[in-house]
């Protein structure tokens, strides 16, 4: 259970650092790009992936795909933090969960329970009452979460199918995805510096390694997570999920005073109660 809190803390930690990286006027897209630096650095000495294959069996459109997807969600996700807070942001990110599963009801035939079924109603109803603030009168205040959301379901649905491959192991195409985000970065900032005379930020660079840092320790603990607790997925799932909207939710009110209203937490106690459910229809089910 100590990987599945570890993890939780690196994730919560990402939000957290992207919070305090716009109080320091810290290049937001140059840290995201760094980050894909150390994290590719970490997944290659950390796992040895195999880098020897054939051409003709690379998943050209999945690794690409991905690749160029991780960084404009990352980018989403720091600006809603920053519009919106760690609070609403995290929860957005944990509850899109729903993508992959409604994916596996109507494009893999997946039964569903009614036990799941009501996780879906009670999460729907979790994302309503989380973003409810009457007070906002920028539309973005609903839009960023929401690109969170079906930003991370997105990437979810990929991380799936690319799982299932059998010519390459998950590391292995995670250490590839990482190459391509990163290069794809990189060109990004130095079309910036020629065009827009865009200097790179040696602070930022330099946090954007430890942020890829705690990015990684999130992947390696979760993976930790699953293999210490093989026969109970659903704890580690549960754990992690919860865990993180918990303590997201308890760093946005206590240390960034974000304001929350009653039918925000009625909001997140629904997201909670929604995860469980799902959770656990998911292990009675197997």
């Amino acid at each position: 259970m100590w990987f599945v809190i570890l993890s939780v803390i690196c994730s919560v930690s990402v939000g957290i650092f992207l919070k305090v990286a716009k109080r320091y006027n810290l290049n937001i897209f140059q840290l995201i790009t760094f980050n894909y630096l150390s994290a590719l650095l970490l997944t290659y000495f950390t796992y040895q992936p195999e880098l020897s294959f054939e051409e003709k069996t690379i998943p050209y459109s999945l690794f690409f795909g991905l690749g160029i997807i991780l960084p404009i969600v990352f980018l989403i996700q720091a600006k809603s933090i920053k519009k919106v807070g760690i609070v609403k942001t995290d929860i957005a990110q944990r509850l899109s969960l729903f993508i992959p599963l409604t994916a596996s009801y109507f494009l893999f035939n997946e039964t569903f329970s009614q036990l799941k079924i009501v996780g879906f109603i009670v999460g729907f109803s979790a994302i309503f009452f989380t973003l409810n603030k009457k007070s906002d009168k920028n539309s973005s205040n609903w839009t960023l979460p929401l690109l969170v959301l079906l930003g991370f379901g997105t990437v979810d649905i990929l991380f799936k199918k690319i799982a299932v491959i059998k010519d390459y192991n998950f590391t292995t195409s995670l250490f590839i995805i990482f190459c391509v985000s990163f290069i794809i970065s990189i060109l990004y900032l130095t079309f910036k510096a020629i065009k827009q005379k865009e200097k790179i930020e040696l602070k930022s660079s330099f946090l954007g390694l430890i942020l890829g840092l705690l990015n990684f320790g999130n992947i390696l603990f979760y993976l930790k997570a699953h293999k210490a607790l093989a026969e109970n997925p659903s704890t580690v799932f549960a754990g992690m999920n919860m865990g993180v909207i918990i303590l997201g939710s308890l760093a946005g009110i206590l240390i960034f005073k974000e304001k929350i209203t009653k039918w925000n937490y009625f909001g997140i106690f629904l997201a909670l109660i929604s995860i469980i459910l799902i959770t656990y229809s998911q292990f009675f089910m197997n």
